[in-house]
């Protein structure tokens, strides 16, 4: 099947968009399907084996990491030349707009796919007010699509509680090849906590901005003797968190990749997550894959990866002792955070990319067989 596949992000940004999206796109691709990525453009053309259509853009004034790309008309121009079978639009928004006008146009089958909790993230940034209208704009441009996908059954329901229809669940996906336990190294951990190996080490990784709640860490930090925290990642919120955070043992490590970041991963005792506005929060399985035990803020799709207890702890994000006290629970039992560790890495070995890939092929056959046979109706 020929996908073309609209984005608002894409390489060379890194975040869980992006990560699950390079691993879909390789999957397609290696499976016999034909890509084209339509994105803002980040200077590269092509991704194991797809074509990368980049459209240039301006940073977003509140996220500069992020550029703003509108829809033109050169992008017809590159799908008339492509003739996709199926169009797919990531979290339409500016640039996905071009992507709900040409199924339109050009009668081709639309699935759309949510990602990234809009609504909740406008609080963070001063925009409460503006949350209905948020809602409704995600109304109008998702019940376009004959099929949405949400990546947890928290978001299937709140998407339609608010009106979005023909909802489905696109399953969770992890690289457990990369993220394994026994990458665990002593020259990581002396590196992510300053060289304070034998100290408690606890790990954030994401976005530094203000819809993650990172802030939420420091009493946990204060809680532990001796505990050292690792944020690895960046974003608009990081000068904000420097000055939060002076005077406390905080490492601001920037991103890592690869080895560098499945070893951050292995090497720590704890991986603390804070943030409310998931819609899953992959970088928890990748936390789980490499046995890092997970303390999580019960909120969002969260619950659908971490049962508190089995294979990480959870707690109530309007307890403001909430996530100290599961700190302190890993911390003392030492033979149940090794339940722990073993039962996260089982988890995450259930959920790999190519069976979440063949369950949305499955999904684009399906609706690419309905349109065909409404269309021969």
């Amino acid at each position: 099947m020929r996908i073309a596949l609209f984005t608002e992000t894409f390489l060379p940004k890194v975040d869980g968009i992006v990560t699950r999206l390079r691993h879909t796109v390789e999957h397609l691709q290696r499976n016999g399907d034909q890509v084209l990525v339509v994105s803002p453009d980040g200077g590269i053309d092509e991704y194991k084996g797809a074509k990368i259509y980049g459209v240039s853009g301006f940073p977003l004034p509140l996220y500069p990491e992020l550029k703003l790309a509108l829809p033109r008309p050169s992008i017809g121009v590159a799908l008339e030349e492509f003739q996709p079978e199926l169009i797919h639009v990531v979290n339409p928004a500016v640039l996905g707009l071009a992507g709900l006008y040409y199924a339109k146009a050009m009668a081709i089958p639309l699935v759309a796919s949510y990602h990234t909790h809009l609504p909740q993230y406008l609080q963070h940034y001063g925009l409460g007010m503006l949350e209905g209208v948020m809602w409704e704009l995600i109304k109008v441009s998702h019940n376009q699509a004959q099929l949405n996908l949400c990546t947890s059954t928290a978001m299937v329901q709140q998407l339609r509680e608010h009106g979005i229809e023909r909802l489905d669940l696109w399953q969770r996906g992890v690289d457990t090849e990369m993220f394994q336990p026994h990458l665990a190294s002593e020259k990581t951990r002396i590196h992510l906590s300053q060289g304070k190996p034998e100290s408690p080490l606890f790990l954030y990784v994401g976005r530094l901005s203000p819809e993650k709640e990172i802030e939420r860490i420091k009493p946990v930090l204060a809680a532990i003797p001796g505990a050292r925290l690792a944020l690895v990642g960046d974003g608009p919120h990081r000068s904000a968190l420097e000055k939060y955070f002076a005077g406390t043992p905080t490492h601001f490590v920037g991103y890592l990749t690869g080895q560098a970041l499945a070893e951050a991963f292995a090497s720590a005792d704890a991986f603390i997550f804070p943030s409310r506005t998931e819609t899953l929060g992959l970088v928890l399985l990748e936390a789980m894959a490499a046995g890092c035990p997970v303390v999580a803020a019960r909120s969002g799709g969260i619950p659908d990866i971490v049962t508190d207890g089995v294979n990480g702890y959870l707690f109530d994000p309007a307890d403001e002792d909430g996530a100290i006290t599961a700190t302190q629970r890993l911390l003392n039992d030492q033979q149940e955070r090794e339940i722990l560790r073993q039962n996260a890495r089982l988890e995450a070995e259930r959920w790999s990319w190519a069976a979440a890939t063949r369950q949305l092929q499955n999904y684009y056959r399906a609706v690419a067989s309905s349109r065909s046979m409404s269309s021969a109706a």
